[in-house]
């Protein structure tokens, strides 16, 4: 496989302090495990494993749960995103746009959320959501709450399969084969 224009793309990308963003979200533990870090890696990885090397995708990648975990602290604000390089303002667009809603007070309904951003996101924020159930779906193997994994694979049913070949067949097919092994594993759950 030519590697050849993946290497040029990513040479030029600058990671470090949008890694370094993310490095606060180390003391956040998910239910399956690890950290909340990790999974914002592990969603870089995965864009990057489909080969797909849209900058201010990969960057959004490393701090697409910021806000949601972060948005709290008085340092996590829209400069902390769009400052960080030329890039910054697109990038903390695309976090923004993937950051559940909350207004007065109420978060937006998980469902009323995946498929907003699944009907009317934009295609890089449908990338995303994509790479993010992926990571989500591989740690849900370690999770043993029953009605956790029954909610979050029918909310993937049906607020994100129904629309994710249309983005992308190859993340589809993971997302199709995850829920089906994820529900096939219930009987398993106490």
């Amino acid at each position: 496989m030519d590697l050849g224009p993946v290497e040029r793309s990513l040479k030029e990308l600058t990671l470090a302090p949008y890694i370094v963003k993310a490095m606060a979200m180390i003391d956040r533990p998910r239910k399956a495990g690890s950290n909340m870090f990790r999974h914002q890696m592990s969603t870089m990885a995965i864009l990057l494993d489909y080969k797909i090397i849209d900058p201010i995708l990969l960057k959004a990648s490393v701090v697409h749960d910021l806000y949601e975990e972060l948005g709290h602290e008085p340092w996590v604000n829209r400069d902390t995103i769009a400052t960080i390089d030329a890039d910054g303002p697109a990038v903390y667009d695309l976090v923004a746009e993937v950051t559940i809603r909350e207004t007065n007070g109420v978060r937006e309904p998980k469902s009323d959320y995946l498929l907003r951003i699944m009907q009317t996101g934009s295609f890089r924020a449908k990338q995303l959501k994509l790479a993010d159930r992926i990571s989500n779906l591989v740690g849900l193997g370690f999770v043993h709450d029953r009605a956790f994994v029954e909610r979050y694979t029918s909310q993937t049913r049906t607020c994100i399969l129904p629309y994710a070949e249309a983005v992308n067949a190859d993340m589809y097919r993971e997302l199709r084969d995850l829920v089906n092994d994820r529900t096939a594993h219930l009987a398993h759950l106490l």
